[in-house]
């Protein structure tokens, strides 16, 4: 029997691009389904998380990802523009997330197709390797949806016809992920446990695993 996993996920998140390319393996290895849930980064949806953290919290952060990076081979920088538009008074998200506001539809979209692991592992691979910057200059963003299979046109079309139901969605991917019992991305959710963190990436295959997980043939 086919298993599954949702990923509650967030284009802001480096920790969410350096899980990605271990999720599309995974499925593409074994037979498991892993459903993306894209939900806003914390400087959205968690007013005032940034202001209470210890100031040591950033720089941790920024040291931790740049050797994840190396370690697993991958290419990362902070991008450039960052997802999220920030208040630097207040260090929370702006009010007007021009970003934001056109990747989450697409990647909202993008979850339902049978290519939704490329898309955000393609989507995340140009925002965070640092290679082409700024990312959403040209036909560069329209290029790495392309290589994950998907065509920018056809989602953003998808995604205006969806009108309210995008934004429903992406609310209610944000009350399962807080249900789930974590709030931080990327979260991992199996039969209702949760693993938090792409360094837990590992436990999830051990329990998938333990679930009866198979290799595809």
């Amino acid at each position: 029997m086919s298993l599954s996993v949702d990923v509650f996920w967030s284009f802001r998140s480096p920790y969410s691009y350096l899980v990605m390319s271990k999720l599309r393996a995974l499925q593409e290895d074994y037979d498991v389904t892993v459903n993306m849930r894209p939900v806003y980064p914390l400087a959205v949806r968690s007013e005032g998380f940034f202001t209470k953290q210890d100031p040591l919290f950033i720089p941790y952060l920024m040291r931790d990802t740049m050797r994840l990076a190396e370690y697993h081979g991958l290419p990362y920088a902070w991008p450039r523009p960052d997802p999220v538009v920030v208040d630097m008074a207040t260090l929370n998200g702006a009010k007007e997330q021009p970003h934001l506001s056109l990747l989450m539809p697409l990647g909202v979209i993008a979850s339902h197709k049978p290519q939704g692991v490329a898309f955000f592992d393609e989507v995340s691979r140009l925002i965070w390797s640092g290679q082409d910057m700024p990312w959403n200059e040209g036909d560069k963003l329209a290029r790495a949806i392309e290589r994950a299979g998907l065509n920018q046109a056809d989602l953003q079309a998808e995604a205006d016809a969806a009108g309210d139901a995008i934004a429903q969605e992406i609310e209610a991917n944000q009350e399962a992920h807080r249900a789930s019992g974590h709030w931080g991305v990327p979260c991992m959710v199996h039969q209702n446990e949760p693993f938090f963190g792409q360094d837990r990436f590992d436990l999830l295959v051990w329990r998938l695993k333990k679930n009866g997980m198979q290799a595809r043939s």
